[in-house]
């Protein structure tokens, strides 16, 4: 649409009067930007640099409502100045603190209020022009002098620290967390496992018991069956006792652990080797002996161990002959019974 007269508009960054000329007005969408200084409760002054989409809101068949457009030469100037109001008046009662944290919401609740519900809105009309700001877009935000800079560094600095910490903090709350968890699940462990070895414990007594009373009822019925042969037999008795005995211990020894079953299986091999050893010892003595007597035989002669075997009986004769003795008998040690006849 034409403008009827030649009307300039505000342009430039931040926006100044007179800078557009044009013959035409766009309806858009579109968007523009300005530079707006503020200062804050706390005596901050701050250079926002903002953007604005914009466009009309009209009917082509209302011609009452299209030529509304043209009723306000300098739209630019005009929104830019009248946003910009109304932000430097809600950022004048803010903190630079609050409004470096929050600077989002506080511009747009600015410039569109809040409903009745207590919601941000997302339009502000211009009744004059029907001209619709829909979304406001905050490029950056710096301080204007250098006490301000360094304050909003600092801040800076203090948010990353906070940040930080905050994260740190959060970590070293998720370990505890997780060691804690970890302890609750090792204590939980522990008393599944302690319970698990207590049953094992009464499982064991049960067999020790069970043992216990087999091991009694066989030494009874041993004893009793020992007692009922021996009125009868006693020399088979002591053989059915040691029978007995034994089957009494096999019946023991299979309630034995396999580590007391081992000890016995070694300490058998052990024995059995003592045993060999101990008859390979007498074997080997007594051929010893053998070989020695054998030897002792072969030096002497037999018939010199004839003669003196002979010696003895003869000179017993001729002494008992020299007495007048028809016969005789000699007991001792050596011979109990000795019957002689001389001739």
């Amino acid at each position: 649409m034409n403008n009827s007269p030649f009307s300039p508009f505000s342009g430039d960054v931040p926006k100044r009067a007179h800078v557009i000329k044009s013959l035409a007005l766009l309806l858009g969408p579109d968007f523009m930007t300005d530079v707006v200084v503020v200062e804050t409760s706390d005596h901050a002054r701050l250079s926002l640099k903002v953007s604005y989409n914009w466009h009309f809101d009209y009917d082509r068949d209302n011609i009452v409502t299209a030529t509304k457009m043209f009723a306000v030469p300098d739209f630019v100037g005009d929104a830019c100045k009248a946003i910009a109001s109304r932000v430097r008046g809600i950022v004048a009662a803010h903190t630079f603190d609050n409004f470096h944290k929050n600077s989002a919401s506080i511009i747009r609740e600015a410039v569109f209020g809040k409903d009745d519900k207590g919601e941000i809105q997302n339009r502000f009309v211009f009744s004059q022009n029907n001209l619709v700001i829909t979304n406001i877009d905050i490029q950056s935000v710096e301080p204007v002098d250098s006490r301000t800079r360094d304050a909003l560094q600092k801040s800076v600095q203090l948010a990353i620290e906070i940040t930080t910490k905050s994260q740190e903090a959060a970590a070293r709350h998720e370990a505890e967390r997780r060691d804690q968890q970890a302890r609750g699940r090792l204590e939980r462990q522990k008393i599944d496992d302690e319970g698990e070895a207590e049953k094992a414990r009464i499982s064991l007594l049960q067999l020790q018991a069970q043992s216990a009373a087999v091991e009694s009822t066989g030494q009874a019925t041993a004893e009793a069956k020992a007692r009922a042969e021996a009125a009868s037999i006693e020399g088979a008795a002591a053989v059915k006792q040691a029978e007995l005995q034994s089957e009494a211990e096999l019946i023991k020894s299979e309630g034995k652990v396999d580590q007391r079953k081992n000890k016995q299986e070694a300490e058998i091999a052990h024995q059995k080797a003592l045993d060999d050893l101990e008859i390979s010892k007498a074997r080997d003595l007594a051929d010893i002996e053998a070989s020695k007597f054998k030897n002792i035989v072969d030096a002497i002669g037999a018939p010199t161990l004839e003669a003196i075997a002979q010696a003895g009986p003869e000179m017993q004769a001729k002494l008992l002959n020299g007495l007048g003795l028809q016969s005789f008998m000699l007991t001792g040690n050596d011979n109990p019974i000795g019957l002689f006849s001389s001739y």
